[in-house]
């Protein structure tokens, strides 16, 4: 009889902003506590807890059970060898222990037992936390009437995108994680959230922002391509800075001529003094090196565009998919 009360009563205020809806428009929210429950931790620990404490209880009422059947079944057996005073004294024990166990079964797990009354010492501090963060999404939001979809209120229809429990959950776990951060850390994911909940509330901010995602990553895909352009260039000048250096000092020496005269059946070698210049084979090896280092160079690059085209490709996939759907969900009755 309750629940419909409640139902009547949430229709009848419906029914009576009905003119302030279509000038203002109401907005409308639910949650499911029994959900949200579920998903903060400290709830989760202190009710795994509680079942451990419940387990023990109904250990030891199977025990106590098993006694008295035990007794029993003893009586049975030995009845025809008892006096009528036995059998009376026998009774009165299995009735006394049947009562007590009677006893401790409703103090466990009564209507007002020490199951019922931990669950509600439990949840009372986080369902105040919930009231709270209901009354912050509210005020922040703009909404009208936010329920709870797992109370006494028969709600037989609900859309998803009404559902606010993610956000409620989400207050709560970043709360707990603020106790933990700093105060840099505190504004760092507090800036955080305010653009993502600014994405939640727009979708059509939240393509922009993929888009402009998209396109920075490109930038920097770009930037990193020409720092390793450049970075490769820099390692061949510097290699051939070294090598030129070397075959200075070895022709300031004359270490290159002993090698060049007894190299001189390859007549590529031009002979001044005592110095020669290099030969025509290392030139070869040398315009060879440069020839694959740049093929080397230009592959990754082309490894990295075609990497970063791949990417691309698949984030406008998954944003049409994701568009798509949306369009469906609101096709939906």
């Amino acid at each position: 009889m309750k629940k419909y009360l409640i139902t009547i009563l949430t229709i009848s205020l419906l029914m009576n902003y009905n003119g302030i809806a279509q000038s203002r428009g109401i907005r409308i929210g639910y949650i499911d506590m029994e959900y949200i429950l579920e998903k903060v931790p400290s709830y989760a620990e202190a009710k795994n807890q509680l079942d451990q404490k419940a387990e023990k209880w109904k250990q030891e009422i199977e025990t106590k059970k098993s006694d008295i059947n035990k007794l029993k079944e003893a009586l049975k057996t030995e009845r025809v060898l008892l006096t009528k005073e036995l059998i009376e004294e026998r009774e009165e024990e299995i009735a006394f222990q049947e009562n007590e166990l009677l006893q401790y079964t409703q103090k466990r797990f009564g209507p007002n037992g020490d199951l019922i009354v931990q669950k509600t010492v439990l949840i009372k501090p986080i369902q105040d936390q919930v009231f709270n963060a209901v009354q912050d999404i509210a005020e922040a939001k703009k909404y009208d009437y936010i329920f709870d979809k797992s109370s006494d209120l028969t709600m037989l229809f609900a859309a998803k995108k009404h559902d606010i429990s993610d956000k409620v959950v989400n207050v709560l776990t970043r709360a707990e994680k603020r106790e933990q951060m700093s105060k840099k850390q505190q504004r760092l994911e507090e800036e955080k959230e305010r653009k993502q909940e600014l994405i939640d509330d727009n979708p059509e901010l939240s393509e922009r922002q993929k888009k402009s995602e998209e396109r920075k990553a490109a930038r920097l895909q770009m930037i990193e391509d020409k720092k390793l352009a450049a970075e490769e260039k820099r390692k061949e000048a510097e290699e051939n800075r070294k090598k030129l250096l070397e075959e200075k000092n070895a022709k300031k020496n004359g270490t290159v001529s002993d090698k060049s005269n007894s190299e001189t059946s390859g007549g590529t070698s031009t002979v001044k003094g005592t110095e020669t210049t290099p030969t025509v084979d290392k030139k070869a090896e040398a315009e060879a090196a440069k020839k694959k280092s740049q093929e080397d160079r230009q592959k990754q690059i082309e490894d990295r565009k075609k990497a970063a085209e791949e990417k691309r490709q698949k984030a406008i996939s998954d944003r049409e998919a994701a568009k798509k759907a949306r369009e469906e969900a609101k096709s939906k009755p």
